[in-house]
């Protein structure tokens, strides 16, 4: 069986080939428990978790790594959220009806956005943006690290009820001495790795299964896990930015103000004297009368 929440990081010691494998378990059925995803949206979302995962193993930053596809399709949004402190959150927007075909069908016209978000930390921001190209999540993913990054890449994702999983490959610039035809070799062997073997070996078995005959350096495991950064704090910012007159018109119409979390469904619920509390100079931050889960 392979692992749970986990990626494992490896290097081609006389190549210039790095690589990563993750597997997500807990992590993966923690998203599907909170949303009733159909088929096809599980799939794509299930990927973009893992592909998540992997690119965050390659990258320094201090905050967030979003990664966002958003169409004109009936699948109209789905985002990934990995953190620097290696957990996970994810979600999708979709249109009932006819979710079904490749990824192109699903998701229509639209752009994939990867975003680092460092505000937190008080470090600058990037985002880059591409048109949505390829058949697949791997290959959108492939495509934007070619042509934002220069980071020649592959991308090998599988996803069932159970698990999210994948293995990334990138070309690392190459110095003297090094086996320049590596990265065709990792290549052609990644190839062979089917679904079933991605989904159920652990990430040894994968190594030894496909570069038995390369010399690898294999890192320690990371473990990854759910999470999610809503809280009552945070809600109460974003009501104050919409402003008194809207968040009271709200009371006016409903009796109450209700914000449920896209990501993991906590409810956060204002009545008439929490509402007042917000918008008071007297108002203070953290827990607060009303929240639901």
């Amino acid at each position: 069986m392979a692992e749970q929440d986990s990626l494992t990081r490896f290097v081609f010691e006389h190549a210039p080939v790095r690589g990563a494998i993750v597997h997500l378990q807990q992590t993966w059925r923690e998203v599907l428990a909170r949303h009733d995803y159909p088929a096809p949206v599980q799939r794509i979302l299930g990927e973009l978790m893992a592909a998540g995962a992997l690119l965050a193993s390659g990258i320094k930053f201090d905050g967030k790594l979003i990664l966002q596809m958003q169409g004109d399709g009936p699948l109209k949004l789905a985002v990934v959220e990995v953190t620097s402190r290696h957990t996970l959150r994810a979600t999708a927007r979709w249109e009932e009806g006819s979710l079904h075909g490749p990824l192109p069908n699903l998701l229509g016209e639209g752009q994939f956005v990867m975003t680092i978000d460092q505000s937190g930390a008080s470090q600058q921001n990037y985002q880059g943006i591409v048109p949505l190209e390829g058949g697949t999540v791997a290959q959108v993913l492939e495509h934007y690290l070619v042509q934002s990054e220069q980071l020649d890449t592959r991308l090998m994702l599988a996803v069932d009820e159970n698990t999210a999983a994948g293995m990334l490959l990138q070309k690392l610039p190459e110095g003297s001495g090094q086996d320049t035809e590596a990265w065709e070799r990792a290549q052609f062997l990644a190839a062979t790795l089917t679904p079933a073997e991605l989904l159920k070996l652990p990430a040894r078995d994968l190594l030894l299964r496909l570069f038995h005959e390369e010399t690898l350096r294999r890192f320690q495991q990371q473990p990854l896990s759910f999470h999610c950064g809503c809280s009552r704090a945070r809600t109460d910012a974003m009501l104050r930015a919409l402003g008194r007159d809207e968040v009271e018109e709200t009371l006016a119409e409903q009796g109450q103000v209700e914000v449920v979390c896209e990501f993991c469904k906590a409810r956060y619920v204002y009545d008439a004297v929490d509402t007042a509390l917000l918008f008071s100079s007297l108002a203070v931050s953290g827990p607060a009368p009303g929240q639901l889960h």
